[in-house]
């Protein structure tokens, strides 16, 4: 499955997407890009007078980047009938915080496959800024299921 096509399979549309740009995804990982808009929603009371990006939708990328397009990789294992069926639910993140993200930084997600199995799929997981410096870091995993079964 080439990168555009994980991208267009994603479940999210703005202005909760953010994944901008994907430039690896194998069977042990993914990386990509987001740039953060400068007029995004979050911004305007986090913080009044200093806007910064909030830790959840730090993660929330991670999240997309590292979980979401990994496990739609994953997938391609599948029969293109099943694989369509899939779905992802975030199940756990343990994430710790180093430095903001302000409005307009792009950032780098790079994940790294922990385990793939018994549907739950667990990654570690690291944003990097524009210099290379680490914003955040941790794990998140997420739950894959067909979308007419019970998780």
């Amino acid at each position: 499955m080439n990168h555009e096509h994980i991208l267009s399979r994603l479940p999210y549309s703005q202005p909760f997407l953010f994944v901008d740009e994907l430039t690896e995804v194998n069977p042990e990982g993914a990386t990509g890009f987001y740039r953060f808009p400068e007029d995004a929603f979050f911004y305007k009371g986090h913080f009044k007078e200093n806007p910064v990006t909030p830790g959840v939708i730090l993660t929330e990328c991670m999240a997309q980047i590292g979980v979401v397009c990994l496990g739609l990789h994953l997938l391609t294992q599948q029969t293109t009938e099943e694989a369509a069926r899939f779905q992802i639910a975030l199940s756990s993140t343990e994430v710790d915080f180093f430095l903001p993200v302000y409005p307009g930084e792009k950032v780098k997600v790079v994940s790294k496959k922990e385990y793939f199995r018994f549907n739950k799929l667990k990654c570690s997981t690291e944003m990097y800024n524009a210099e290379g410096k680490l914003v955040c870091r941790g794990k998140i995993a997420g739950m894959v299921f067909l979308k007419d079964t019970e998780v």
